[in-house]
């Protein structure tokens, strides 16, 4: 995984609450086991018309909004226990959602996947969804170091994060490396012990 401390972007507000792992990914573009090329059909049905033609309507297809934060409405995730909607929003090129909650399998889903979810209060969520509305490029800061997230001097907040999986994130490891960071430590206790 690609380490994470600090992240300075735009980003893309959507302004649905409830939003599944069925409409992050579609049920039918599960087929593969590989990563590569979900981020291509990353809300599929909502960025294109059934006819193929492209959703101008849609926020990930408003040339106003950029970057790679994406700023969701409340309970973003819900739905099927699906590894796929982490894989499709980095794959698109995502690195922070942001939403007032989320699902616990999402949430595990993209930490392991190196996404970070950043849970914020409905207030928080509210006011930065009407600051990108007002300006499209207004830049946000998530410092996961200090576990803050901001935009310009005017609005903050913290947030929450389980300290091993932050620990993983600012190293950029998964589950293996993390215990490989600790090799020597696991063998100096065998050699202890034995």
């Amino acid at each position: 995984m690609e380490k994470f401390t600090t992240l300075q972007s735009r980003a893309i507000p959507l302004q649905i609450e409830n939003v599944d792992t069925d409409q992050i990914i579609p049920a039918r573009f599960l087929k593969a086991t590989d990563k590569k090329g979900f981020g291509d059909n990353v809300f599929r049905d909502w960025r294109y018309h059934k006819d193929g033609s492209v959703n101008t309507d849609f926020a990930l297809n408003n040339a106003n909004y950029s970057g790679t934060i994406l700023v969701a409405g409340d309970n973003f995730g819900c739905g099927s226990s699906r590894e796929h909607a982490a894989w499709a929003l980095t794959g698109y090129g995502f690195k922070v959602v942001v939403s007032s909650f989320f699902a616990d399998i999402f949430k595990g889903n993209a930490l392991n996947n190196g996404l970070l979810p950043v849970q914020v209060s409905e207030t928080f969520l509210k006011e930065l969804l009407s600051i990108l509305e007002n300006n499209p490029e207004t830049e946000i800061i998530v410092n996961l170091e200090k576990q803050t997230i901001s935009v310009n001097e005017t609005l903050s907040e913290s947030f929450e994060i389980d300290a091993y999986k932050k620990t993983c994130m600012i190293n950029g490891y998964d589950d293996i490396d993390y215990l490989l960071s600790k090799k020597s430590e696991i063998e100096a206790y065998e050699n202890a012990t034995s």
